[in-house]
């Protein structure tokens, strides 16, 4: 069986991270995985990286059909109209299976998918692919009619960019050998109640991960490691940017915060993944530590050891592998009750879930989680226990086996 997975990245994003397990699991196992990109980060042989002409230029124009819309917000929306040069190289690799991952940012046509003559697997990892466009709706339902008059948009045109989108994507589609996986319950859902795939398979296959790279480790050593204090609860967020993407929430982070500084409930100090600097002078006294970015897994669990609690605040989301990073390392996590959350965080199991977007419930959670140290013990080794049970990547990876042979089998 011979696979070749496509993907933007193969390490640039959760998506792409996410991809590359996949990838690097099936391969564990004895699976020919080959992994396309535009953009490779890593080292790994068996990720080729496209560098044609056409892949260069995609990343650059794809945008182009947005400058219509002046007043647009700043979410991510991806037309993929450009004209790329995936077909030809993966008729040179030959595979059995395609298998889809994030294509955006101009790597894969939407018509492209056509031209596939292998059955077709996606995973996917946000909105995009069952939209006219955007990468999440927020509120928006349109997806599952006929998208126009698109809120990210900001249009009023009942024919605009994301409604022509969603027709290419049906035009191009509905004649393909296509399977759609998410990880979480959630975007199945989604999935499920789209134009696009309500007539589509649709399996769910969480997220996996190394159980033994990432995995409960000294306390005190990662903390010396990163310059943390000792004597602190030290809780931990992951952005890029804390002000660049509203969807991951930060801001109900920063109430929270404040209100249990209010309270003077504040023997902790904040920790920052992604970022060197701040980005905005933030609204308390307390420290705030800047991580930086880490990419390679050893880093990366190096510092979920150093924390006591993670808070993921997003306002919708998927399956996020910080999430899964975070218990598979003992982590208790906090999270509104949205998304793929309630598929990692058993409340008060593992974690809280808050109630959604409500400020005082996320408070009361990051309160009650550090102040009771033998609860914390408890969620941190049933977070352990979570991660191994249900998102280690050999079980992943098996169970993609099992969907390809099914695929193959009725082609």
């Amino acid at each position: 069986m011979k696979i070749v997975h496509l993907s933007t990245s193969d390490l640039d994003g959760g998506a792409a991270k996410a991809a590359y397990r996949i990838h690097r699991g099936l391969i564990d196992i004895g699976v020919d995985s080959t992994m396309l990109v535009r953009h490779k980060i890593s080292q790994d042989s068996t990720v080729i990286a496209n560098k044609t002409l056409l892949a260069q230029i995609g990343s650059k124009v794809d945008g182009q059909p947005l400058k219509r819309y002046q007043k647009r917000e700043q979410a991510m929306f991806s037309p993929q109209w450009f004209p790329d040069s995936v077909v030809d190289r993966v008729k040179q690799i030959n595979p059995d299976i395609v298998h889809l991952h994030w294509i955006c940012d101009g790597f894969l046509k939407i018509e492209s998918l056509r031209s596939f003559q292998q059955p077709i697997v996606w995973t996917l990892h946000d909105m995009w692919p069952l939209t006219g466009g955007c990468h999440y709706t927020k509120d928006c339902t349109r997806y599952t009619s006929n998208c126009g008059n698109c809120p990210v948009l900001n249009s009023s045109s009942p024919k605009d960019l994301s409604f022509r989108t969603l027709q290419r994507k049906i035009t191009a589609w509905q004649n393909t050998n296509l399977t759609i996986v998410t990880p979480s319950r959630w975007l199945a859902q989604c999935a499920k109640a789209s134009t696009l795939f309500k007539d589509r398979r649709i399996e769910v296959i969480a997220n996996g991960i190394d159980t033994e790279r990432f995995k409960p480790g000294y306390r005190q050593v990662a903390r010396d490691v990163l310059k943390l204090p000792q004597d602190k609860n030290i809780l931990l967020f992951v952005s890029g940017s804390t002000t660049g993407d509203p969807r991951k929430g930060f801001r109900y982070l920063v109430e929270a915060l404040q209100l249990l500084q209010q309270q003077e409930k504040c023997n902790f100090e904040l920790a920052i993944l992604g970022e060197e600097l701040p980005s905005e002078v933030l609204p308390w006294s307390f420290k705030t530590h800047y991580l930086g970015k880490f990419n390679d897994e050893v880093s990366l669990a190096l510092v979920y050891n150093a924390v006591d609690l993670f808070i993921a605040p997003s306002v919708q989301d998927n399956l996020p592998n910080t999430v899964v990073e975070a218990l598979t390392c003992g982590v208790p996590c906090i999270a509104f009750n949205i998304g793929g959350m309630p598929d990692m965080i058993d409340h008060m199991g593992n974690g809280f879930l808050a109630t959604p977007f409500d400020v005082d419930s996320l408070a009361d959670g990051i309160s009650k989680l550090i102040s009771d140290s033998d609860l914390h013990y408890n969620l941190s080794a049933n977070a352990r226990s979570k991660a191994v049970n249900n998102f280690n990547i050999q079980k992943q990876s098996e169970a993609y086996i099992d969907l390809y042979r099914q695929v193959l089998k009725v082609a």
